[in-house]
């Protein structure tokens, strides 16, 4: 883009704090964007908790607004995603944009939804406000295999785990979303162990009418076999890959992962699960449901009426699970360091 072109773009006119180059890279999320807020003077104590293909996350404190004609994050502690803005990059501010459009309406207590947007003139970075969450599923599991034995998923836990998704699911099916990369990375826990569906990237809007879908997006493991031979109904594909998340969330690593060959994991449904025996009659008739063929596979709706979804233990197990996870995490850290 052109200097002129910037000048005379109001929008771009209007965000005179920020280099030209930088104000051009951010135009497709204008107006998501607190243009008139320094992250920096928002957020403070920033201590990095994960990273990501796209950038890190930290921990943030929410300062105590000083203007109370300002719009200010709620204080307290919130999740700061830090994405790197490169000079003719593009891309991944339309990816973001298309994002943010898809889901500005949705609003569900087991959804986790990117809330501010600010721009960090300073470091040349986009900064994305959520809610702070304590960890992933994929991290509970990541903890549980490494630990002697003091944390463990019960299947009741599992049911619990299934039935937030389900709720999700269900709300976004009703507005006619389908996420596309339902898997243990992208389901998230709140330190209240409330779990929530995260990072739509993937998701689509599939009105009725729509034409079917042929794009496979997502990761193999949790992937509906259907994404990988030909056109597919996106509505169809998330309770398939919640299938893959539940039998993933009883062995500790997802279907198929032992798997050489790719070709051989075409079939339409899930493996077999190890030790049958040790498992409930309704958790195999859940995942029966789940790895249907897309023609006969239940919705959102119809799963929250399964047996196996009201065997589901009581929050509060969710709530000593994680706090388990962070005492092995303690633990692990405390060695570490008497190793040096």
């Amino acid at each position: 883009m052109r200097q002129e072109d910037i000048e005379n773009d109001p929008v771009l006119a209007a965000t005179p704090s920020y280099p030209s180059w930088l104000a051009a890279i951010v135009l497709p999320l204008a107006e998501f964007i607190d243009d008139k807020a320094d992250p920096r003077a928002l957020f403070t104590d920033l201590q990095e908790i994960g990273q990501g293909e796209s950038g890190s996350v930290y921990s943030a404190c929410a300062a105590p607004s000083t203007d109370e004609g300002r719009s200010r994050p709620q204080q307290g502690l919130v999740a700061i995603k830090c994405v790197p803005l490169l000079r003719g990059r593009t891309e991944k501010m339309a990816d973001l944009r298309r994002e943010l459009e898809l889901t500005r309406t949705l609003r569900h207590p087991n959804l986790l939804y990117m809330e501010r947007l600010y721009v960090d003139v300073a470091e040349e970075n986009l900064w994305i406000g959520m809610e702070l969450m304590d960890r992933s599923l994929a991290d509970v599991l990541a903890v549980v295999g490494e630990d002697t034995g003091s944390a463990q998923i019960s299947e009741k836990m599992v049911a619990r785990f299934v039935w937030d998704v389900l709720l999700a699911l269900s709300y976004i099916r009703k507005h006619h979303i389908a996420h596309r990369d339902v898997r243990s990375d992208n389901l998230l826990l709140s330190r209240s162990g409330v779990l929530k569906l995260s990072d739509f990237s993937s998701a689509v809007c599939s009105p009725s009418g729509t034409p079917k879908r042929s794009d496979p997006v997502g990761v193999i493991y949790w992937q509906a076999p259907e994404m990988r031979t030909g056109l597919y109904d996106p509505l169809k594909v998330d309770v398939w890959s919640l299938g893959a998340t539940t039998w993933e969330l009883a062995h500790g690593d997802p279907p198929f992962a032992d798997v050489q060959d790719m070709r051989d994991i075409f079939g339409a449904q899930l493996p077999p699960v190890r030790q049958p025996e040790a498992f409930s009659r309704s958790f195999h008739d859940f995942l029966h449901s789940c790895s249907q063929p897309a023609a006969s596979r239940p919705d959102p709706d119809e799963l929250l009426e399964a047996d196996f979804v009201r065997t589901a233990c009581p929050r509060s197990e969710i709530v000593r699970l994680l706090g388990q996870c962070r005492a092995i995490d303690e633990q692990q850290v405390l060695r570490q360091s008497n190793e040096f």
